[in-house]
Formats: structure tokens, C-alpha cells, sequence
């Protein structure tokens, strides 16, 4: 299956595509690579484009006194962005970065627009898109402030089953909310 094939079976799980607009998409999809510790997105940068992962991993993190907080894990099969900076234009606060060689296929903002305006349910694949990154995002805000550090390692487990093996724990404590040192003890206690 190609990169564009494979973004178009993503996309039929939202929307049907005509071949006319899957031969648009392959216009407005471009292919890129970004390498292990490579970034899609750098803080103070305004994000000009957003990303479907047709392979490898990227976290999306903040820096604080000198520690990176991971707070979203992007992975193939699935779109990255910073909409915050994306949709007004502003400098991001968050970096978005590739923890495995990655390859993507990205959308500059005036390509979305013209997928919106020609492709026939255009509109609506970006709304159901935006409302499921938004669930995702209040989902881990609203976990950060009512579960604990086993309860959120119990839900990364969950979420993220296969990212055990393919990132270093200390992405996952980070996602958590914990020092690394700790990740193992919360490992043994949290109900799975």
C-alpha cells in the first residue's frame, strides 16, 4: 500500500472519496521524512502545516525548568499538529518530535482550505478530525488533574499499548507525570 493509499483508508473511516478527490489529496498531501530526533514543529516556530504519519512515532512535548512534559503521542495511522499555532498563526509552545525515522505526508495551511472548499465532504472530515484530537487533549488535561500517576500509566498502557516496546521510559514517565526512576514502581502497582 502506498503513503496516499494508505492515508485514504484513514480518511474513508470519516469521509467517502470520488478518484477525483483522492487525485487531489495526492496533490495537496506532500511526502516527507523526518529523522530520529528530527522535529515537525520547534517552540516559537508557527506551525505552518499539518501531518498524517504514514510511519514512526512523535511525542508532543512543552520544556519547563529544564524537563521536557510529554503530553500527546502521535503514531502511524494518525495526524499531528499544533492547531494553537496551526489555525491563528502564532508561535507554538509546544515542539512536536519525531522519536523514530519518520515518514509523513503534510498539508500547508492553504492546502486544507482548498480541501475544504474541493473536496465534497472536505469540511466534514476536518471537523470530525479537529473534535477527535480535541477529545484526546481533554482527556489527558482532565487525567492529569483527576487520576493518579498509576491511573495515568494505566491509561497510557491502554492507549498506547504498542509505544511499551518503541519509546524510552522516560517519554513514558514523562507522559505521566513522574521521574523515570519512579515509572517502575507505579509499573508494578497500577491496575492494568
Amino acid at each position: 500500500m502506498t503513503p496516499h493509499e494508505t492515508l485514504f483508508a484513514v480518511v474513508s473511516h470519516f469521509v467517502t472519496l470520488s478518484p477525483t478527490e483522492e487525485a487531489l489529496l495526492e496533490q495537496l498531501f506532500v511526502a516527507e521524512q523526518v529523522p530520529k530526533g528530527g522535529f515537525f514543529l520547534r517552540p516559537g516556530e508557527v506551525s505552518r502545516k499539518v501531518a498524517f504519519i504514514v510511519e514512526g512515532v512523535f511525542h508532543n512535548f512543552r520544556s519547563r525548568d529544564g524537563q521536557e512534559h510529554s503530553f500527546y503521542f502521535g503514531r502511524e495511522r494518525e495526524f499531528i499538529g499544533d492547531y494553537s499555532s496551526f489555525l491563528p498563526a502564532q508561535p507554538a509552545v509546544h515542539a512536536i518530535q519525531a522519536l523514530e525515522p519518520a515518514r509523513l505526508l503534510s498539508i500547508s495551511y492553504d492546502n486544507l482550505q482548498r480541501l475544504y472548499r474541493e473536496v465534497q465532504q472536505g469540511e466534514r472530515f476536518g471537523r470530525l478530525v479537529a473534535e477527535m484530537l480535541f477529545v484526546d487533549v481533554l482527556g489527558q488535561l482532565t487525567s492529569f488533574y483527576e487520576e493518579t500517576p498509576e491511573e495515568r500509566y494505566a491509561r497510557f498502557v491502554r492507549t498506547y499499548p504498542d509505544l511499551l516496546q518503541r519509546i524510552p521510559q522516560y517519554y513514558i514517565a514523562s507522559y505521566v507525570g513522574v521521574k523515570p526512576q519512579s515509572l517502575s514502581r507505579i509499573r508494578g502497582r497500577a491496575i492494568l
